[in-house]
């Protein structure tokens, strides 16, 4: 399951795994809203509530997580303000979802509150 995230021209891919979570989301694609960001996170409210299963603190660079708390999907590419090291770490646990597959370093360019979509491949 590839996923397009497209951002102010920005255009990342990534690839879902077979998780309960990924598949909710992918089934509700496509999403448009609004970019939110926490340290080097990428984060947007999809407008609708995911399973929950499987939540972990536990994240890595080019992850792309489903966040319960906020109804959000997060692609982490760095650290986040409650990181001790270069290591990303969520507000709170999330679901991972899928990884990016395409270059993070395109993710620093995107802008708080930016128009952001996700859809299939």
């Amino acid at each position: 399951m590839r996923v397009i995230f497209e951002s102010q021209g920005i255009i990342v891919s990534a690839e879902f795994n077979d998780s309960r979570t990924a598949k909710e989301i992918f089934d509700n694609l496509p999403v448009q809203s609004n970019v939110s960001l926490w340290g080097e996170e990428v984060y947007f409210d999809i407008g609708f509530k995911a399973s929950a299963e499987g939540a972990t603190m536990e994240v890595e660079k080019g992850e792309v997580a489903y966040w319960p708390q906020g109804k959000g999907l997060c692609i982490f590419f760095g650290p986040t303000p409650a990181s001790v090291t270069e290591k990303p770490v969520p507000a709170s646990p999330v679901v991972i979802v899928g990884k990016v597959v395409s270059d993070l370093k395109d993710l620093k360019n995107i802008e708080l509150g930016a128009p952001i979509s996700v859809s299939a491949e």
